[in-house]
């Protein structure tokens, strides 16, 4: 049932709020073991359609604790840097959670990535293990392959050559952890962006482990007792935001449906009707596939109290159609692999269909001008979060080893999102577009820079322009303007070609649905390819 809205109770919160960052904090030590104290609180409930586990805080705890032992055991230890590719099987909350007890860096990466991915990532940044399961080991083997000094590779399986999670596990003596300075490094998360490789965002244990009370508290609105699904890929950011820190700061259980393959949408609603789901978190590609599968009548979900939806701007039209449909509204929420949530549709307030909603609690956000002014209503400018003169907790410490890249995100006293908006006259966010060129498609952040590289490497490739394209079901998806060399001519097979290539040379989820031959690419006077340009002329803009 929707709460009845009431602007008061946000202002009131909102102008009223403080939050105390402790000198030292450990999420395991401070947040997570508490609520093991009541042994048959549930934290976890994780099924693959056949067989279902659900730990307890208290178990979730004991396991973690003893994967702590095991990891240190093995040589891990504050501040090593570790890959994690593990998917949503329960073991991925053990090892972040033994990682965290250790105050190890985890670095989580999606189970898409390529060995040439993974590579990269060796190459960027010291790392000190790899965790993955059996069925990436091969392209991690291929990553390491002919480097001087191989990370320690541990498995959820069996491998010669690997160590053995489990085991070593199951054999260790727990270790339940120590506190490190709030300010120190506790996870990284490699971003891409317009230009050049995937950048390293560096957060510290307060601006993730514990900031994100704020995305569990307010936006997702959990409290004990909730179960709590969000699809969010292990190795993206919003993973962190809903299926770990913001559920668990609020004593909630994580729900976790794991499942190879693409999804799909009435199975989406037999689950969330199967199992005693109360809240769900998903991004907008999945509510428009799954308004297209319903039929006009009513649909009714029965333990649902709220909907939740993030990672691109969810449009009007599916939320009105839900509403319509379900009785309940989507709630839109806002924020980056930089930060924790900082705009949102909260219940407490109106809803608006297609806005951004309005400040989380603890950030004082604005959309202001080139000089960092702040913009009056319905003009639009650059979303901005204040951070002068206090820095709000929940925004990351920098780009890891890329000082001139985080300094272009300041702009005076704010720091600048990249994303342009403009505010109504009650204060409402607008989601306008990026003000760079990044594509979002069905959540995944993709930078345009690195498929053109791809598509260089193919001999039929002479330049190429990668730009988003508008699609009803993701939103946007990857088009790319292919200029050939002269020995190819366009054809549908060709097309085909280019896509595969694409998909072995990088992330597969990243190949360009759409291809179009072109004579040439428009350019400014110096040689620079006129890409927003070419993404008007997608969106029906001049």
């Amino acid at each position: 049932m929707e709460q009845t809205p009431n602007m008061k109770d946000y202002w009131k919160e909102y102008r009223g709020f403080s939050l105390h960052v402790p000198e030292k904090f450990s999420f395991p030590l401070d947040v997570f073991d508490k609520w093991a104290k009541d042994k048959n609180s549930l934290a976890l409930f994780w099924t693959d359609g056949k067989c279902e586990k659900e730990f307890t805080f208290n178990e979730l705890k004991t396991l973690s604790s003893k994967a702590a032992g095991a990891f240190r055991k093995i040589g891990i230890k504050k501040g090593d840097k570790v890959i994690v590719i593990v998917p949503n099987i329960p073991e991925w909350w053990e090892v972040m959670l033994a990682l965290m007890r250790l105050n190890a860096i985890p670095i989580p990466a999606t189970t898409l990535l390529t060995s040439k991915d993974i590579a990269y990532r060796l190459s960027a940044v010291d790392i000190t293990a790899i965790i993955a399961t059996d069925e990436d080991a091969s392209k991690v083997e291929d990553a390491v392959r002919g480097m001087s000094s191989i990370p320690l590779l541990i498995i959820i399986g069996k491998r010669p050559g690997w160590i053995d999670y489990l085991e070593e596990r199951n054999l260790a003596y727990a270790f339940e952890g120590e506190r490190a300075f709030s300010d120190e490094p506790a996870l990284i998360y490699f971003t891409s962006g317009t230009t050049g490789p995937p950048k390293m965002v560096l957060h510290s244990h307060a601006s993730y482990p514990f900031a994100h009370v704020l995305t569990g508290r307010y936006w997702l609105d959990l409290r004990p007792g909730d179960i709590h699904w969000n699809l969010s890929d292990t190795g993206w950011a919003k993973a962190a935001w809903s299926s770990l820190f913001g559920p668990w700061h609020m004593g909630a259980a994580v729900f976790s449906f794991y499942k190879k393959g693409k999804f799909e949408p009435l199975s989406t609603i037999e689950i969330l009707n199967k199992y005693p789901i109360t809240t769900f978190c998903g991004p907008p590609t999945a509510y428009r596939m799954i308004v297209k599968e319903l039929s006009e009548s009513k649909l009714t979900f029965h333990s649902m109290r709220h909907f939740v939806a993030a990672g691109e701007p969810l449009n009007k039209e599916i939320i009105e159609i839900w509403k319509d449909r379900t009785g309940q509204y989507i709630y839109d929420g806002y924020g980056q692999t930089e930060t924790v949530n900082v705009l949102a549709s909260f219940r407490c307030i109106p809803v608006k269909p297609g806005s951004m909603g309005l400040p989380v609690p603890g950030f004082v956000v604005d959309v202001i001008d080139e000089d960092g002014n702040p913009l009056p209503p319905n003009a639009e400018g650059d979303i901005a979060i204040k951070i002068k003169p206090e820095r709000p907790i929940g925004l990351f410490k920098e780009y890891l080893g890329n000082l001139e890249a985080t300094e272009k995100t300041m702009r005076g006293q704010w720091y600048m999102t990249g994303d342009r908006a403009y505010k109504d006259e009650e204060g409402y966010f607008w989601f306008v577009g990026r003000a760079d060129d990044v594509i979002l498609t069905s959540g995944y952040r993709i930078g345009p820079f690195e498929i053109e590289s791809v598509l260089l490497k193919h001999p039929a490739i002479k330049e190429s322009a990668v730009v988003a394209s508008p699609d009803e079901v993701r939103g946007e998806v990857v088009k790319a303007f292919i200029v050939l060399t002269k020995n190819y001519s366009p054809s549908d097979a060709l097309i085909k070609e280019l896509q595969e290539f694409v998909k072995v040379n990088t992330a597969p989820y990243k190949y360009p649905r759409k291809i179009e031959f072109v004579d040439d690419l428009p350019k400014t006077i110096s040689g620079k390819i006129k890409r927003k340009e070419l993404k008007l002329k997608e969106f029906g803009k001049k």
